[in-house]
């Protein structure tokens, strides 16, 4: 058990982990074949002992195999963190799998100390990221973004709603839908790209109950949930409203679903669609304790901590660390239940293994579909499936990314973005 000694002492030098153990002290153990140690977090820091505590309230249990593959500095997909070993079968919890869903972003931290350096994730980006507008100010000191903010007022099944978007550029119209759980700040890279801007509006909105954007009056009585009427009604009333002549939608894991449903309801409006992360539908994985057990939106869990602890798994170990915890930042500032009220959609409602898409019409409305290799929810598998059934105008997977292309790693995602516009733009 060699490589869990690592964890001990990984607070130095993290307030966060630092900070958890302190205030909310944790036992747990660490199995890896016949072998088993215990880590103990507190305010006197993080301990590592041979033998399992019967104050442990659960053990991490993998074969050493499993362990060995999660410690690669670049890890094989569906190794790249513990949750997404959960999903995948290669990890098993047991005991107390309310405190590990608690606990999940203090855990996935800690175990960064178990892997091998050297990944280079934050090394070879530094030219592509001036390229995607992301570069720091230069000597000439601050300057402001090319991005406007807006409010739009507008009524959605007959109440009132206040929604909040950006935009940037001109040309032709780029309607950009984001995740489940988080809001348009996902694509803050695109709406600094002047490549892009140059022949491209790009517009993003939070939908309703996200990110700056207000819920309706009344909103306190209810329960959210997303269900595919409303998701679609959304964003053809945002779409009229600003009076957008033929756009192209783009939309990411929730919006990647949504593009399906826009591009069936409403192909003849639409120039085309952009289905990052799409999927007929989503895969729980092989353990849903953590689903079932509501880890999202309950009192005794902090819901946001969870859920970005919880999409986590999702990042590629490939990510730019800045680029990564921005976009979990996004899940930490999210409205209470509203993770939970898009997964509704995401993984029961919205669901098309329904024979809809057989009347997808990717003449009328082409369809061209990006992936990431990691993403363990939308798999590669199921978007090359998805192409298949629809005849999609395009289809390739994006090596080395996750879940969250726009926001986790934009320099590497322009270059599988740029060739797709490129064809829309000359098909127009």
């Amino acid at each position: 058990m060699k490589r869990f000694k690592a964890l001990a002492g990984a607070e130095r030098g993290n307030e966060f982990l630092r900070g958890q153990a302190a205030r909310v002290p944790l036992c747990f153990s660490i199995a890896s074949g016949g072998d088993v140690s215990t880590a103990t977090a507190s305010a006197a820091g993080i301990v590592v002992a041979p033998g399992k505590s019967a104050e442990a309230a659960f053990t991490l249990s993998a074969a050493r195999e499993t362990w060995d593959a999660f410690a690669q500095p670049v890890p094989p997909v569906g190794y790249q963190s513990l949750v997404a070993m959960v999903r995948m079968g290669h990890l098993y919890v047991e005991g107390d799998m309310l405190e590990f869903g608690r606990r999940l972003l203090f855990l996935e931290q800690l175990f960064e100390a178990v892997r091998s350096p050297g990944s280079g994730s934050d090394g070879p980006r530094a030219s592509s990221a001036v390229k995607s507008g992301l570069e720091a100010p230069g000597p000439q000191g601050a300057f402001i973004e090319p991005v406007v903010g807006r409010y739009l007022r507008l009524d959605l099944n007959g109440r009132a709603h206040r929604l909040y978007f950006e935009e940037a550029g001109q040309g032709i119209p780029l309607v950009c839908l984001h995740t489940a759980g988080a809001d348009g700040r996902q694509y803050r890279a695109l709406l600094n790209d002047p490549e892009i801007t140059a022949r491209f509006r790009v517009l993003a909105f939070d939908l309703p109950w996200h990110g700056k954007s207000s819920p309706p009056p009344g909103f306190e009585r209810e329960t959210y949930r997303l269900t595919t009427d409303l998701y679609v009604e959304t964003v053809m009333a945002f779409c009229r409203a600003l009076k957008l002549e033929r756009p192209v939608v783009m939309g990411c894991s929730i919006g990647g679903r949504a593009v399906l449903h826009l591009a069936l309801r409403h192909g003849d409006y639409f120039r085309a669609a952009i289905g990052l992360q799409s999927a007929t539908h989503a895969e729980a994985g092989a353990d849903t304790r953590l689903r079932d057990l509501g880890v999202l939106h309950r009192p005794d869990v902090h819901g946001q901590e969870a859920a970005a602890g919880s999409v986590a798994c999702l990042v590629a170990p490939t990510a730019p660390s800045a680029e990564k915890w921005e976009t979990l930042w996004h899940y930490l500032q999210g409205g209470p239940g509203i993770f939970l009220g898009d997964l509704h959609y995401y993984f029961a409602e919205g669901d098309l293994r329904n024979g809809l898409l057989d009347g997808l019409d990717t003449k009328r409305c082409p369809l061209h579909l990006l992936t990431g290799e990691y993403d363990i929810s939308a798999t590669p598998e199921l978007t090359a499936e998805l192409a298949r059934l629809v005849k999609a105008t395009s289809f390739q997977v994006m090596m080395g990314m996750g879940h969250f292309p726009m926001s986790e790693d934009p320099a590497r995602f322009r270059g599988y973005l740029l060739p797709v516009l490129e064809q829309v733009a000359a098909a127009s």
